[in-house]
């Protein structure tokens, strides 16, 4: 199972044997995708997926009718990929051996439908987090995250792996980098630094391993010798990287 189809899906399948076709040329090992949100580095390679091989592709009701409503996924033929609507809070088998779980997390919509009542921080089925299970292990997948919650906590408490929103170090690094004009949690993802940042709320959550991921360029993190890099290790959490794999 494919958990998000980024915009790199070609690439990432180039740098992943166990991803390649291997039987023929419209043959591919992925038989299904999940997805989180609709925002577009979200679901973009799905594009990405259409050479006419059939696979699953599961998401909540308000992801789905996003990607139905934009005419430019009618090209992912629905006579070989079949649309699965999955409520949250319910789990559900992709594929033999995994239990999946959606649950909403704080986040808002897609930035391309931000033209509709903007609600902040909400748990609403447009941003979710997933809870799969695997011979007794588990792994908890989060790559936007507004704030901290009850719910979000009581998913994440226990899991063997936490993968979780990484894009800031600070909610304005945006507008002091001069990248942007938006504050982190207005684009739908709470900071890793701060009273109120990631690494302070989930810090006495018991968690396996701890793992960021969907960070942003402008996080001074990922300066190996930088400060904010030696705080990141002081917590106890590590940085994702291209080609990461993991075993539990």
């Amino acid at each position: 199972m494919l958990v998000d189809a980024s915009p790199d899906i070609r690439q990432q399948i180039m740098d992943t044997p166990v991803l390649r076709p291997i039987d023929n040329i419209r043959h591919s090992p992925i038989a299904a995708v999940l997805v989180t949100s609709g925002e577009v580095d979200h679901i973009a390679g799905l594009l990405g997926l259409r050479e006419r091989h059939s696979f699953s592709l599961f998401g909540t009701t308000d992801t789905l009718d996003t990607i139905e409503q934009n005419a430019i996924f009618g090209v992912i033929g629905k006579d070989l990929v079949t649309r699965e609507a999955v409520k949250v809070d319910h789990s559900f088998t992709p594929v033999p051996g995994l239990e999946v779980t959606l649950v909403p997390v704080p986040g808002k919509v897609p930035l391309w439908r931000e033209d509709e009542p903007l609600r902040l921080g909400e748990e609403t089925e447009s941003t979710v987090g997933v809870a799969i299970s695997a011979a007794g292990k588990r792994i908890v997948y989060a790559p936007g995250c507004a704030a901290s919650s009850t719910r979000l906590r009581e998913t994440i408490a226990g899991a063997d792996l936490l993968l979780f929103d990484g894009t800031f170090w600070k909610d304005d690094e945006m507008i002091t980098s001069g990248a942007g004009s938006k504050t982190g949690r207005r684009m739908g993802h709470m900071p890793m630094s701060g009273p109120d940042g990631s690494m302070m709320a989930l810090a006495d959550i018991s968690i396996g391993r701890r793992v960021f991921i969907h960070i942003n360029n402008t996080n001074l993190a990922l300066v190996e010798d930088s400060a904010e890099r030696a705080a990141v290790d002081a917590a106890g959490w590590t940085l994702a990287y291209d080609g990461m794999t993991f075993a539990l």
